[in-house]
């Protein structure tokens, strides 16, 4: 547990003792003016150089509680310590050690990137004799030198993306805030931004990621939490949640996979004694079947479909994925949008 007492930093700014955790949230609420409560008791301890996923479906309050996290917010109530700072107490100094990249990108441009960066220098405050070796060097990081003096305006999403990314980090933050980073890019850009955010964390920067794309999530955190309806519903890693879905799960494809005939096929699976604990649902292609023992219940699967007049074109079964986990954990699918970020928080409001 933290301790309560607090020493002064180098610049005189009170901050914890140190407990090994770069994100510290207990009991945090975000209640909006309307009365609704859009985060409801969130509590994370995040590790200095982890990888951590924050995920939640449609409306769950991922971006509420990350806009919280970084200052934008004041929690209605509840504490939060980033980097040993407290962000009621010290939000300036929370805010320097920090990058934080929003959905939306925030770069100009009309600059460069080289004057992008150069203008994110200016603004926290960079030393002047420091400031060419590290602009080349995150350039060459996000792979922008060959186009660094050319207008950002005319780069495609993901250049721009990656050069939004390299902004946050001029400063050589200690803990990084990603939200939704690579929503809307196709797979080519969104890989070289994954490997980008690999690196940063490899060199030791503490990782903090909401994002939509499972499988990444899977093969990228250390840890993960699933919030649902302002609540966390299950945190820890990859492999403890896809453990908690019970069971392999058995795909199934139908010649006809219209919507009535898949699910008139999970009715017929339903009535399958030996699938009484099994959880089935209809999928895109046919009806998806999890269960503890499915190599001992497949020919009961085959000859119910049979008996229901279903042919059967593929079947096969696989180990849970982190989208099962997902699904299992909190009913939905994943999502970006908060559906929130219109209101004003009930406390204190949005730091200006």
């Amino acid at each position: 547990m933290p301790s309560d007492q607090s020493r002064p930093s180098e610049n005189g700014v009170a901050r914890s003792d140190d407990t090994g955790l770069a994100i510290d949230a207990r009991d945090v609420h975000v209640t909006y003016a309307d009365g609704t409560e859009a985060v409801r008791g969130v509590s994370l301890q995040v590790e200095r150089g982890a990888f951590f996923g924050f995920l939640g479906p449609n409306g769950a309050g991922k971006t509420t509680t990350i806009r919280t996290l970084v200052t934008l917010l004041h929690p209605t109530r509840g504490t939060v310590r980033i980097n040993g700072y407290e962000t009621a107490t010290a939000p300036q100094a929370v805010r320097q050690s920090i990058g934080y990249m929003a959905q939306e990108t925030s770069i100009d441009r009309e600059l460069t990137p080289r004057e992008n960066l150069q203008l994110a220098c200016d603004l926290y405050g960079v030393p002047e004799r420091e400031r060419t070796d590290r602009i080349d060097a995150l350039l060459e990081l996000v792979d922008l030198e060959a186009v660094a003096d050319s207008r950002a305006g005319t780069f495609s999403g993901g250049m721009q993306k990656r050069l939004d990314a390299a902004t946050v980090l001029v400063h050589r933050p200690p803990v990084v805030f990603l939200d939704e980073p690579t929503t809307g890019l196709d797979p080519e850009a969104r890989l070289r931004l994954w490997d980008y955010f690999e690196r940063i964390n490899d060199r030791g920067t503490t990782v903090f990621l909401t994002t939509q794309y499972l499988a990444e999530a899977d093969r990228l955190c250390d840890r993960l939490s699933l919030l649902q309806d302002g609540r966390i519903v299950a945190t820890g890693t990859p492999a403890e949640l896809k453990s908690e879905v019970g069971g392999d799960v058995v795909e199934i494809s139908l010649a006809d996979p219209s919507e009535q005939r898949t699910r008139a096929a999970v009715q017929a699976i339903r009535r399958v004694d030996a699938l009484a604990d099994a959880t089935v649902e209809p999928t895109s292609q046919g009806v998806s079947v999890r269960t503890p023992n499915p190599r001992e219940v497949t020919s009961d699967l085959v000859v119910a479909l049979g008996d229901a007049g279903f042919s059967v074109t593929t079947f096969d079964v696989r180990s849970p994925t982190l989208d099962d986990a997902f699904l299992a954990l909190t009913d939905d699918d994943p999502e970006t949008d908060d559906g929130t970020a219109g209101a004003a928080p009930q406390a204190s409001g949005v730091v200006k």
